[in-house]
């Protein structure tokens, strides 16, 4: 396309980088103002959407609506049940997917776009309730709805004034700062998290030690006054790197690792025995050693591991029984190191 006839400094470098900063600036003013300007109206949006008792229908069109799908996803990672409605298709047979109990959402800075409008009616009937997000809380969108969210009189950061951008940023941030306050009425927690990320590096981060660690047959314990070279068949066989050593009462009780053995045969050579049939395992057992929780992050396995320079860490339950063996290999494998 022709840069109608801009001069050369038009083009620059410096010039460039001079209006990527003003749109950058404009936007961040606009969403800064947003932030002074909340009040009574945002928290009852926010009590809606947590007592909704059935899904958060988010709807818009252009550019709006393409900011409303990225509200409605937030909203469903984060504890809300939501999908976004295009208001196209809504009038072609789409609301059929609306019921009373929802709450809709509806995105139009300018108050008036025609397909949301089109949408206004049927909804009452349906008997759904309707926030609105706009910036002009005299529009008709905003006259009715049942509760509205004003963005404010925002200018466009596009030069000419015309492509949303301003707009669009400012109700993309509102958005998110909605659907986060409501998971946090939610108490929402990092496990409630997980559940709905369970892929990519999110889903990594949000691994369980009981989701990652070594149990069963592969995470052998021994009972105390076991031979030291039966607990080390113990460990060989399972190829566990490490075994438990739990009392009468299953409790453990002591650790012992790969790297133990190697320190206890590097002492015994000096004193010219490397025999393995005499000790117990609890000669030469680490007791009280570091344990984790099952339900602990696994990422905070890996900071104490590194922390105390270990490589295997026993996982022990609330009641102070083995529950299994958390190797570093494991966190390896599931991309964690």
């Amino acid at each position: 396309m022709p840069d109608n006839d801009l001069s050369p400094d038009d083009l620059a470098p410096d010039a460039l980088l001079a209006t990527a900063r003003d749109v950058l600036q404009q936007e961040a003013r606009a969403i800064a103002s947003l932030a002074t300007q909340l009040g009574a109206p945002f928290l009852a949006a926010a009590e809606l959407l947590r007592n909704c008792r059935g899904m958060v229908v988010v709807t818009g069109m252009g550019k709006a609506g393409l900011v409303g799908a990225k509200i409605s996803a937030t909203l469903a990672s984060t504890g809300t049940r939501s999908y976004f409605l295009h208001p196209a298709d809504a009038a072609h047979g789409d609301l059929g997917r609306l019921d009373p109990q929802d709450l809709v959402v509806a995105l139009s800075f300018s108050g008036t776009t025609e397909e949301v409008l089109r949408l206004l009616e049927p909804i009452r009937r349906i008997g759904a309730r309707l926030v609105a997000l706009t910036g002009h809380p005299e529009s008709p969108l905003a006259r009715f709805a049942d509760l509205v969210l004003d963005v404010g009189k925002v200018v466009e950061a596009c030069p000419l004034g015309l492509a949303p951008t301003t707009s669009t940023s400012v109700m993309l941030a509102l958005g998110d700062a909605l659907a986060l306050t409501v998971m946090r009425r939610r108490n929402f927690a990092p496990d409630d998290f997980a559940r709905f990320h369970p892929a990519g590096a999110l889903g990594r981060k949000l691994l369980t030690v009981g989701e990652v660690m070594r149990k069963g047959h592969d995470a052998p314990t021994v009972p105390a006054g076991t031979r030291l070279l039966d607990a080390v068949k113990a460990m060989t066989d399972t190829r566990a790197g490490a075994v438990t050593v739990v009392d009468a009462k299953g409790l453990a009780v002591g650790f012992y690792t790969d790297g133990d053995l190697r320190r206890n045969l590097l002492q015994r050579a000096d004193h010219g025995s490397v025999d393995l049939g005499r000790p117990l395992i609890d000669d030469v057992m680490t007791r009280s050693p570091r344990t984790i929780g099952p339900g602990h992050l696994a990422t905070e396995a890996l900071h104490v591991m590194k922390e105390c320079q270990l490589d295997q860490i026993l996982v022990v339950d609330d009641a102070g029984c083995p529950a299994g063996l958390l190797d570093v290999q494991d966190l390896l494998r599931v991309g964690l190191v």
